[in-house]
């Protein structure tokens, strides 16, 4: 069966030229159905789509479905398979986009849907993750961290045929940062004030044997968090010193044998057990960061560029930096375990700015020994 394309007569009075180009056909039961999709290519690409589903009897109206029925769907088939931190920021995400916009029928999200979100979260007032008047705007950041999810799942709805095309998305632009990374003199003083830490209790080994092996598989692995925490006695082999990651455990999804420097494997025997899990404590990921924080007070370090304290993210991306120039760019995605070479190679390029800006820096003619208060 034949779509085709037109322009109706109150957009060409309203837009003139620039009005949105409609799809017209007819549904297998014999019905005269229209869509207004906006740009003509657009709108082509529409046509041959409904075209190849009418002649393969593949059709599907969804055009009344609501945005209950798309989350119901999207909750059970693709959060249901996401890991913990990501499941949890996409929901954050469809959540504050649906209190936002109210969205009622799928065919509703559109650009200007997109847009007018992006326009009430740069001036909404959050605190704890809600609406308050006493509460911080979100940073960019933020708000771009939400877009990506909300574009992940608004292309899902695309495939499932629950809008016609993906809205577009226009992403804030971020003030540049320096990245935080823990450099080798704090990450020693980290481990020598480890001796503080309390935290995990009653284990057959030392809490403060415990931290410092975590930090020391975390500086010198590149290893995620969520991924040391699961890690399990069964997947690794002191002796042969690798560990297996798990691809339900890691973000590239794949299992990968790796190598583990003998100091990690030093650590890591400390912490032999009858526990199934080499990091066994009765918290997830977000309890650890108070008594690292503890840590890190004692130790009197702080982190440049206005952060408080280094959250476990900075020990990988130390990894990352003091390794980007030892290590070949394979070696290095290899051991990081990046899904994307361009990922690597951001950390690479970053590790080289930083030694050619300490390299150019200038340098008075003054020695220690003659400078004066």
């Amino acid at each position: 069966m034949r779509a085709w394309l037109f322009q109706t007569t109150v957009h060409k009075r309203r837009h003139g030229d620039k009005a949105p180009w409609s799809v017209g056909y007819y549904d297998p039961n014999g019905k005269k159905k229209s869509r207004t999709i906006g740009a003509k290519s657009n709108a082509e690409k529409f046509a041959r789509k409904i075209e190849g589903q009418l002649a393969s009897g593949t059709y599907e109206d969804r055009s009344r479905a609501t945005w209950g029925e798309f989350t119901a769907e999207y909750e059970s088939k693709a959060l249901a398979t996401m890991g913990g931190v990501n499941r949890e920021l996409t929901q954050i995400a469809l959540n504050h986009f649906a209190r936002i916009i109210k969205p009622r029928l799928m065919r509703g999200i559109d650009t200007k849907a997109v847009d007018e979100y992006v326009a009430a979260r740069r001036v909404e007032k959050m605190r704890g993750g809600k609406p308050h008047k006493n509460g911080k705007v979100p940073a960019p950041a933020t708000i771009n961290r939400e877009l990506r999810y909300l574009r992940c799942a608004f292309r899902k709805a695309v495939r499932w045929k629950y809008l016609a095309q993906c809205p577009e998305f226009t992403f804030l632009r971020e003030p540049g940062k320096l990245p935080t990374y823990v450099t080798p003199e704090h990450f020693a003083a980290i481990y020598k004030t480890c001796d503080v830490a309390t935290f995990p209790a009653e284990q057959a080994y030392m809490a403060a044997d415990w931290w410092r092996a975590l930090l020391v598989v975390a500086y010198m692995t590149g290893w995620r968090i969520g991924q040391i925490l699961a890690l399990k006695w069964a997947d690794v082999d002191l002796d042969a010193g690798t560990a297996l990651s798990r691809a339900a455990d890691n973000k590239g999804k794949r299992d990968q044998l790796l190598p583990l420097h003998p100091l990690v494997v030093d650590h890591l025997r400390r912490l032999k057990g009858f526990s199934p899990v080499v990091f066994g404590c009765p918290v997830d990921q977000r309890g650890l960061y108070d008594p690292l924080n503890a840590i890190q007070d004692a130790a009197k370090v702080r982190p440049t560029h206005g952060k408080r304290y280094y959250a476990f993210h900075d020990f990988r991306r130390a990894f990352a930096t003091m390794n980007a120039e030892r290590l070949t760019a394979d070696a290095l995605q290899a051991l990081m375990q990046h899904k994307s070479y361009s990922t690597t190679q951001r950390y690479i390029n970053m590790a080289r700015q930083l030694d050619q800006a300490v390299a150019a820096v200038f340098v008075p003619d003054v020695s220690l020994s003659t400078a004066t208060g």
